[in-house]
């Protein structure tokens, strides 16, 4: 029987033209990924590209983002759709850098999430409750939260003791970092009294093929990371946990998917549905109190800098789950710490790692549509055909012009690298865009008893 089994679901895969991928095929894309990252940069003599430094401004840089972005999961896996995940993140920051200056950081962290989770509340008293349009309430949240803080802080920041502490109309008196961990016996850390040597950085200093990329990259992760961080990179298991494997997050998402259906099972929608805004509304403040305890010691207007509107890309880019959403993050982060530590000359090794890529896709997509050519009998599918094939002669075409680009020039104008995150934003939406799968009733109205 179970032999059977199998061989039915491996026919119905092969009948739909599917292939799930697993974390071995995930390890093996990545593992490709590192050798073609480190032939760019044996290539292009680019050393920023897999450095430490680069690695652990990646990880600082990937954090915010990344955290918004599971606000924006919570809340849109209940089916209320959140991009006021930008005024959220903005009280995050004001709130943290209140607090965080007079009793500490981790004080600052706390009043970061209630600043964020009042946000939230807000949101959700506007959709859930009264039914606003989500998109309006967020432009909304956004608004309020930008006008708010910079009247608070000229009201708070500019007088007495905070302003003779350093702060101003436009910033807050400096913060107390959060501690940093080093781990020992490999990248330098400390036992007590004994330091140890520091044999990844040794490695990344030759230079070597792959071998020093690897050091490079370990050494990033494992040296100088706040204790926030450490942090955030567990809630990406937690929330899996919880919105998969619970009770609670399955009725979570029972409401973003069809609340009518999980109101007939006994399911309080609109609890469900505060509780994950409010949630959202937390981690986009932990994201804004990240920023003035970790990124930078103290509160500035504009600081968040857009970020939470690319923690909704990442989330969306994603596929609305915890583990795509940090990749996105990674990535978005890992283009922010080019423009910060390599500048033109890294960005430029990019241009050829990406021209690769492409062509990679192209051959896919030919293959993709050759296979595709052999099975479909319907017009869908004959148009399905055709746009692999356009896919592909655009990878292509696209490929050749960042080829050229590499082979006659030596840097990237600054004016592009400061905006490689942004085009990065643009580029990773439009190529996942085919794949994606939002919640069914993601921004639809729910009212009690209106089911049709």
């Amino acid at each position: 029987m179970s032999a059977v089994t199998t061989a039915a679901a491996a026919a119905a895969k092969a009948a739909n033209g599917k292939f799930r991928l697993r974390w071995p095929h995930y390890l093996l894309i990545a593992s490709g990924l590192l050798v073609l990252l480190s032939l760019v940069r044996v290539i292009d003599d680019a050393e920023p590209v897999t450095s430490s430094g680069t690695v652990s401004a990646a990880l600082r840089l990937a954090v915010p983002i990344f955290l918004a972005g599971l606000g924006g999961l919570w809340s849109e896996r209940s089916g209320v759709i959140n991009i006021g995940l930008e005024g959220m993140m903005i009280l995050g920051t004001w709130t943290g850098a209140w607090a965080g200056y007079q009793w500490g950081p981790w004080i600052g962290v706390l009043a970061g999430i209630i600043g964020g989770a009042l946000g939230g509340l807000l949101h959700a008293i506007a959709t859930v409750s009264f039914g606003v349009d989500h998109i309006v309430s967020g432009v909304a949240i956004n608004i309020l939260g930008l006008g708010l803080t910079q009247f608070l802080a000229g009201l708070i920041f500019d007088k007495g003791e905070a302003k003779a502490l350093g702060g101003g109309p436009r910033q807050s008196p400096p913060v107390d970092p959060i501690a940093t961990l080093t781990l020992p016996g490999l990248s330098g850390g400390k036992i007590g009294d004994w330091q140890s040597p520091d044999w990844l950085g040794s490695l990344e200093g030759r230079h070597w093929f792959l071998l020093s990329d690897i050091a490079g990259i370990v050494r990033g992760l494992t040296s100088d990371m706040s204790l926030l961080t450490l942090v955030a990179l567990l809630l990406v298991p937690l929330s899996f946990l919880i919105l998969w494997r619970t009770p609670f997050g399955l009725r979570i998402r029972s409401c973003g998917e069809d609340p009518y259906a999980a109101e007939s099972l006994g399911v309080q929608v609109y609890r469900m549905k505060y509780a994950a805004v409010v949630i959202s509304g937390a981690f986009s403040g932990l994201a804004g109190a990240f920023l003035v305890t970790v990124a930078a010691p103290l509160y500035q207007d504009g600081q968040t800098n857009g970020r939470g509107f690319i923690g909704l890309a990442a989330m969306i880019f994603g596929n609305w789950r915890p583990g795509g959403l940090a990749a996105g993050s990674l990535l978005f982060g890992y283009t922010d710490a080019m423009n910060v530590r390599g500048g033109g000359g890294a960005v430029h090794a990019l241009l050829l790692f990406v021209a690769v890529l492409l062509i990679g896709v192209a051959v896919w997509q030919a293959l993709r549509a050759n296979r595709l050519r052999a099975e479909v009998v319907t017009d869908l599918g004959r148009r399905e055909v055709r746009n692999a094939y356009l896919g592909a002669v655009l990878s292509l075409v696209a490929a050749a012009g960042l080829l050229t680009w590499f082979l006659l020039s030596e840097v990237v104008p600054g004016e592009l690298v400061s905006f490689t995150p942004h085009l990065t934003t643009l580029l990773v939406l439009a190529l996942a865009s085919q794949r994606l799968r939002m919640p069914a009733a993601n921004g639809l109205q729910y009212r009690r008893g209106e089911a049709r």
